[in-house]
């Protein structure tokens, strides 16, 4: 009996990390998605649902009508956008990922100038697809870099 139990213990556990790594690894690839600097590939990352914010902005999406217009928007502004996802951590369809995004500036300030800085998204998934995303990152990093704030 407590045999069984061990056992049945260590397949939920081995399902449920895989569930998890699943679950991270769709995460991942929507930032492979932003590194396509393909907005309908973007969109089609995120639930129909989705609701993203940029809170350093103020900004958000609704929906992947708006979530294509927003990667569109972030396409222009840094056209050669990368980011880089340096950890993560998914447990029961909520998660964050912490990352570096970098690229020329040339809609944010106008500057031309590269900068590069670290961020963190907070997520929840539901069937493999974003439902809700939160960024946060700082701003002034951005401004100081691109010489838009001494």
């Amino acid at each position: 009996m407590k045999r069984s139990a061990v056992v049945l213990f260590v397949l939920a556990a081995v399902c449920l990390a895989g569930a998890q790594d699943k679950a991270a690894d769709a995460a991942k690839k929507a930032f492979e998605a932003w590194n396509s600097h393909d907005a309908e590939k973007v969109a089609s990352m995120y639930a129909a649902d989705i609701v993203y914010e940029d809170v350093p902005f103020g900004e958000s999406a609704k929906g992947t009508a708006e979530m294509k217009k927003f990667a569109t928007g972030l396409f222009t502004s840094v056209p050669d956008v990368k980011i880089e996802v340096t950890t993560s951590f998914v447990a029961n369809g909520h998660g964050y990922l912490e990352w570096v995004f970098s690229g020329t500036d040339k809609g944010f300030y106008n500057t031309g100038k590269r900068f590069s800085i670290h961020g963190a998204s907070v997520f929840e998934m539901r069937d493999g697809k974003i439902v809700h995303n939160r960024d946060y990152y700082d701003t002034g990093s951005i401004m100081k870099q691109v010489g838009a704030l001494k």
